[in-house]
Order: C-alpha cells, then structure tokens, then sequence
C-alpha cells in the first residue's frame, strides 16, 4: 500500500494522520474503512410490538412502509430476542451490555410509582434504590468515551430517582417519561386505582431532568419531532448516539386523533381495539420515517448505523405472528422480537438472518464498532459483525428469568432445543421444545425427551448461580 502524505503538514499533525490511519487500519473489523470517523448510531425501540405486527414480518393488516424499506436495506432477525418479556429488564441489558439479572432487582418492569414487583425489588424500592445504577451502565459512558454525542429521547423505566436519571448515564439530552406507562396526551401516569395501586395521575414528561409540559402533544409525534430538532443541531465532525425508545404501542391505547377520548383516561387505560392499536403502530413507522429521512436530508444517513427492536412481544392487542405467548411470559411470542439493522456501505442489502440473537448482542456489536473495552465482559455476541462479514450462524445458549410476586418464568435455549419452567410458589409447569421443528411451541416433549430435559435445566441452574446480582 502506497500512502501520499502532505510535507506541509506539521509535526503533531502528521502524527495525529498517521495515528488515524492505524486506528483506522487495524480496529475491530475495519469499520473506520472508507470513511473519517466513526459511524452515528441511532438506536430505536418499540414498546411491546410484537413480532408479528410488522408488514416486513408477516402482518396483513398494519402497514409498516418506513420499517419494511428499512427492512429491505440492510438485515431482519428472525430469531432475536429481547432479553426479557417486559419493558426494563430489556433496556437493562441494552445499556449494559450483560444480563439484567448481574444488576439485582431489575428482571421484572419497575411499577408504576417506581414500585419494586417481586421481593428483591420491593426492598430496593423500599430504600430508594431501585434503578439501574450507574456504575453498570454501558452503552451510553462507552460512546461518550469515544467523543460521541449523546441523546435519549423516549422512554427511559430505569428508576426515578435523581442518581438514576439518563444525564447520570453518559446522556447529554434527555426528554421523555421516566416511567413505565404514560397517557400519550396528557403526559401523565394513570390516576386511581390501577393494577391495585393508588395512583395519583402524576406528571411524567422530563427534559433535562425537570418537569416539562406540553399537554395535548401526541407522545409518539413529540418524541419523533424532537429527535428530529435534535438531529438537526447535529454536525458531521462530531459522531453521534440517538437512543429513541418509543412508548408505542403500550398502553394506554390511544391513536393520534383520540384527544378527546383521553379526558376520561384513568378508566380506560387498557381498554381498546385492534384498529385503535393498528393506527398506534402505523404512527410509530411514520415516525420512524421522518426520523430516517432527516438523516438522509442532512447527507448523514451513509455513514449512520440504526439499530430497530421491540423491548419484549406484544400484549392480546397485538400479534406475536406465529408463535405462542404473550408480554410477560418466556414462550416465543413474550421474547421473540423484530430486529432489523442498517449500515450502508458494510451490512448488504435484503439480508434475512436467521442468527439467535438478543437486546445485549447490540451492545457487544457497538463497542467492537468503536473498540471499546468494558472492565467486566459483556454477555451479548457481535451480530453486526456478523453481518458486515457475512459469516454462518453461531450456535447459541441463551437464558431468561422473569419475577414477579411468587411468580418465576425461566427458560434456556440451546441450539434448538428450548426448555422452560414456570413456577407459581411450589406449582411447577414445564416445557422442552424443538424449535426448528415446533416454533409454535405446540408438542411438549418434556416426557420423550428425558435427558436433553436434565441437560437443559442443569445448564439453567449452572447460568442462575453465574449471574447473581453484584450489586452490593
């Protein structure tokens, strides 16, 4: 190779060229080939949409044209799993890069009024420490490191206290709800008796850390419209991080034009239709559109990696295509999401991969981008790498545990073979499963499967002991 250098140059920026060049030559899968810096990356999640409610995944009757053209210009999963059946284990995992049960009390959906749902959480909650604290967190700090700038727009459900807060987290922007569940209108949790639980109907709605009010302003538009307002400030010298976690289409179920509906929200708040559902989820693309084609129209889309997943499936509103299960369960419809990934110039077009994957893989993938090296291991596997070099699938063992009150849902997958264990206090249910044969889950082979049965659970019980909390 022949490089043609400037003798004009300075000494120290000589230097800082050359250092470049082998930054560039010899990091993690080449990314900085072809291009001066490192790529923008713009992280979008869904909230309980399930696998089956994308036109790109097999949906008849929700149009999906922004997220199916994304679709078809990079890679879809269609084996990527959340790493937990409902909203903060998900976004635990994602912003660490590990499971969610190493941090201690997040693997259940913190409840509404920051309310811990199982024993571990309960007492967290009851000394004010339930959250993600930021000594675990990841994704954020990493790219901070590497100069990005950093925005979170959307949904953050990892605790509300102020040493929780995403600007805690490696964020420079932050707006959106700190909570679970929030009227798409009013901006404000439910009010009454919700879940068995007083509710006050509390503002919800934060930017920078303080209380900010626009009533009236559909949910899904604001956070689309200020993602945009942010983008536009953006400059191409400066890479940057965009976490747009949405809160479509979680309840309350309320489309764009229900306004008027909303007034009498507390007694509604998970009553709806699938029409009403259908128009939340073809608002979320529409969205997800503008968000892409600001990118393009600012001539920063080519050198953009966006990264699209839902954060568990979907509740009995939505649909998890073919397979069995819902929201907060660890059959395939609770866990088994959409991912689709684009990177122009690296991931191919019209790639359909059929690799397991999880949230956590995004992480990993990230910080091989950006050669980041985390103090302790991530748990996740580079799939983007995967993807940019075109390599087979990798054969796989991955775990879930979900608690709530008495209740445990556990499961581990290995290869094909899938074995789950419900528990209600001493009631016991389980499954063993053939996936590549049965992805509907629908033969129990739990009798005629004895040893791959004890193989299964041994190595479940071997994963329970490995990732105990660490937190103190």
């Amino acid at each position: 190779m022949t490089v043609l250098l400037r003798f004009a140059m300075k000494p120290n920026e000589l230097f800082l060229q050359l250092l470049a060049l082998t930054t560039c030559l010899l990091g993690p899968g080449n990314v900085c080939k072809g291009q001066e810096r490192l790529p923008n990356i713009v992280v979008i999640v869904a909230d309980d949409l399930g696998y089956g409610d994308l036109a790109c995944y097999g949906s008849n009757d929700i149009k999906t044209p922004n997220l199916d053209r994304l679709a078809g210009k990079g890679v879809r999963f269609t084996q990527f799993y959340a790493n937990g059946p409902e909203c903060t284990p998900t976004r635990v995992a994602l912003l660490t890069g590990r499971y969610q049960q190493r941090v201690g009390g997040l693997e259940c959906a913190i409840g509404l009024g920051n309310v811990g749902r199982y024993d571990e959480a309960l007492a967290l909650s009851n000394k004010d420490r339930l959250g993600l604290p930021v000594s675990f967190s990841a994704l954020p700090k990493m790219l901070k490191e590497k100069g990005y700038n950093t925005a979170l727009i959307g949904k953050w459900h990892l605790g509300d206290r102020p040493e929780f807060s995403p600007l805690e987290h490696g964020f420079d922007f932050a707006l959106g709800p700190i909570g679970g569940s929030v009227d798409y209108f009013h901006h404000t949790e439910p009010k009454g008796v919700f879940l068995g639980i007083e509710m006050e109907g509390a503002h919800d709605l934060y930017r920078q850390g303080s209380p900010h009010h626009r009533k009236g302003y559909y949910l899904t538009d604001l956070i689309t419209d200020e993602a945009v307002a942010w983008l536009n400030i953006q400059k191409d010298s400066t890479p940057f991080f965009l976490y747009l976690p949405y809160t479509s289409p979680h309840t309350p179920y309320q489309g764009p034009h229900d306004y008027e509906m909303t007034k009498k929200h507390s007694d509604s708040w998970n009553e709806g239709s699938h029409e009403t559902y259908l128009e939340m989820v073809e608002n979320l693309d529409e969205g997800i559109g503008k968000v892409v084609a600001k990118l393009e129209k600012e001539n920063l889309l080519q050198n953009t990696l966006i990264v699209f997943f839902s954060d568990n499936g979907p509740t009995s509103k939505g649909s998890a295509g073919d397979f069995r299960g819902y929201k907060g369960q660890v059959f395939e419809g609770g866990i088994r999401v959409p991912c689709i990934i684009r990177w122009p110039g690296k991931i191919p077009e019209g790639v359909v991969s059929s690799q397991v994957a999880m949230s956590m893989d995004i992480t990993a993938s990230i910080a091989s981008i950006v050669d980041y090296q985390p103090q302790k291991p991530f748990d996740g596997y580079d799939i983007i790498r995967q993807a940019v070099e075109s390599n087979p699938n990798v054969p796989r063992t991955v775990y879930w545990r979900k608690k709530r009150g008495t209740t445990v849902n556990k499961a581990v997958r290995s290869e094909d073979f899938k074995y789950i264990q419900n528990i209600q206090d001493t009631v016991w249910e389980e499954y063993l499963f053939d996936l590549k044969n049965d992805a509907g889950e629908e033969n129990n082979l739990i009798q005629t499967h004895p040893q791959v049965k004890q193989e299964l659970k041994a190595l479940l019980v071997d994963w329970e002991n490995e990732v105990k909390p660490e937190r103190e």
